[in-house]
């Protein structure tokens, strides 16, 4: 008997930390079982459009939009645009006749998963966050399995189909961070003073760029040096600003390519909250400052670094306090070697590693 291809959808997307662990997922099965066809399923106009076809996979796009948690117009087009994906959910469920659905959050997963469900197709989901959002808890109730990056999970979904496997990172650039030696000569720092990285993001991060600018003369005055991260938006400001100061401890960069580099170099690294940002860290090993962003749903970065802060695994920095206090317990920090060595040796207990290939087995399995 000739045994078919299996087809699997993966539905999910709208930011970075959605699409590109899915795009992990995906090649983890690949390299699991070569023959599987893969179809992703996003959001019209989100990252992952253009992003998916990129990594080598066809997408198909949903004219899905997320819900405004006040009372708007734009609640009426989600209403419209929800009963369209839904339809057209249907229809890509109909034609792929998938074996698994696999939802990694984001718009587009809520409509492809419930229909999968309606028709008794397997699914999975997996939560990044500590914290779990309404769509996946919803979905969690006729999902066979819920692949979990932080433990405790059990307060919003069924134990007996919780798996802890951690989130899929940039594995490969990890796998490569260890020489200090080559790092600092690739930044053109000075091997003699330890490193502070700062790292808000591609686009940045605005409170943790003020408070750098605002702070500035106690960085550049410090026996310490600076490799930060702007973020495109602020990095003209940043370097202005530097020049003029005329501290030659302060590395701005608008964006920082060889992240590997950047890691080796760090002593210590200022960070946002998100999901995939944290699990990196954990495998990365080094003492993080973090800095969750007020500007996401149910302030699921505070709730993030909550689960390491209670591990003593990280410090964390109020938003609205970073102005204030960011660079000071940053500059403390670095001088405090008994406090590094306990806050290094925490989080690594934390890292959860292979974890796209873990969750490709249970994918498999389902199949």
């Amino acid at each position: 008997m000739i045994q078919k291809n299996k087809n699997i959808i993966i539905s999910g997307g709208g930011t970075g930390g959605h699409i590109f662990p899915a795009i992990s997922i995906a090649n983890a099965i690949k390299n699991l079982k070569l023959e599987t066809n893969i179809l992703f399923v996003g959001a019209l106009g989100k990252i992952e459009m253009e992003k998916v076809p990129a990594a080598g996979y066809k997408i198909i796009g949903l004219p899905v939009a997320g819900l405004q948690r006040r009372l708007t117009i734009k609640n009426i087009s989600f209403i419209f645009k929800l009963i369209s994906s839904l339809r057209k959910s249907k229809q890509i469920i109909k034609e792929f006749k998938p074996d698994v659905v696999v939802g990694v959050g984001g718009y587009a997963s809520g409509p492809v998963l419930r229909i999968a469900n309606k028709k008794g197709i397997p699914t999975l989901i997996q939560e990044q966050n500590s914290y779990a959002g309404i769509t996946n808890k919803l979905l969690a109730k006729k999902a066979k399995k819920i692949c979990v990056a932080y433990e405790g999970m059990e307060k919003y979904f069924p134990s007996n189909k919780i798996i802890l496997t951690g989130n899929p990172v940039r594995q490969d650039l990890l796998d490569k961070i260890g020489n200090r030696e080559e790092a600092i000569k690739h930044f053109d720092l000075d091997e003699k003073r330890k490193t502070i990285l700062v790292v808000g993001g591609s686009l940045g991060a605005g409170t943790i760029n003020q408070s750098i600018i605002g702070d500035i003369h106690k960085i550049g005055k410090s026996e310490f040096q600076l490799l930060w991260q702007t973020g495109k938006y602020y990095y003209q400001d940043a370097k202005e600003i530097t020049i003029k100061s005329g501290f030659e401890n302060i590395k701005a960069l608008d964006f920082i390519k060889r992240m590997d580099m950047a890691y080796a170099a760090a002593d210590i690294i200022i960070s946002r909250a998100g999901a995939g940002t944290i699990s990196e860290l954990c495998l990365v090993g080094k003492p993080v400052i973090l800095v969750p962003s007020p500007n996401v749903a149910e302030d699921h970065q505070t709730k993030n670094a909550l689960a390491l802060v209670n591990k003593n695994a990280a410090i964390l920095i109020k938003d609205i306090d970073s102005r204030e206090k960011l660079i000071d317990t940053a500059l403390g920090l670095i001088e405090n070697k008994d406090q590094l060595k306990i806050l290094s040796e925490n989080i690594k207990g934390m890292a959860l590693r292979n974890s796209a290939e873990k969750i490709a087995k249970e994918v498999l399995k389902l199949s």
